[in-house]
């Protein structure tokens, strides 16, 4: 049986057999004994993205009491789901992503990564904790790469397009709508529009 440990654009954790290009956590263990899911899915705003080959390491999935190990289709849905490049295991592209911040004015050089990740995974928190609502937008105005959702269902948006999301890839490509919600956090967005370039799925192409 697949573990419940994929994320899916909206920051939800699901069971399914897909791995994904990527890996990452939350910040600690929300998992418990046997493998399923502690009532409340993060440890704090700690949320990072991995590679899934780092040095050689290899571990147990879910063991008791370790972080959990989360996979997503790519960067993208990673990034839409509240997360950000890990510094250890992605530092360019750590360092790449806080510079587009910087660039876009989120955050300045003296703030810690604690105040990226508030801004970050602390939105995405706050909507599932349903202290706030997400955005309505218009799609078009969102950078390359950012996810909405309309009708229940996660979209990319590329280029002029709107990319159905899956958790074995992206649909055709269909026309934008005019209004929808913002999936991708708003700083994250900011990131996009000042030039980071995440790592997408082949299908989105």
């Amino acid at each position: 049986m697949p573990l419940p440990n994929r994320v899916d654009p909206f920051g939800e954790i699901h069971a399914v057999p897909d791995r994904g290009l990527f890996m990452g956590n939350r910040g600690g263990c929300i998992h418990t004994p046997d493998q399923t899911l502690k009532p409340r899915h993060w440890t704090s705003q700690r949320w990072i993205i991995c590679v899934l080959d780092f040095k050689g390491r290899k571990r147990p999935l879910m063991q008791p009491g370790l972080y959990t190990e989360l996979f997503f289709l790519d960067e993208a849905t990673a990034l839409a789901g509240g997360h950000r490049p890990c510094y250890e295991c992605r530092r360019p592209d750590a360092l790449a992503f806080r510079a587009a911040l910087d660039k876009a004015g989120r955050v300045s050089a003296r703030e810690p990564v604690s105040h990226v990740d508030a801004l970050i995974a602390g939105e995405i928190q706050s909507v599932m904790k349903g202290d706030c609502n997400r955005e309505t937008v218009d799609p078009a105005a969102l950078p390359d790469a950012a996810f909405f959702t309309l009708g229940g269902e996660a979209f990319l948006k590329w280029g002029n397009t709107a990319r159905a999301w899956s958790f074995g890839g992206y649909g055709a490509p269909a026309p934008l709508p005019a209004r929808a919600q913002r999936l991708t956090p708003r700083a994250t967005c900011a990131a996009l529009a000042a030039g980071y370039r995440p790592t997408l799925h082949a299908s989105a192409n």
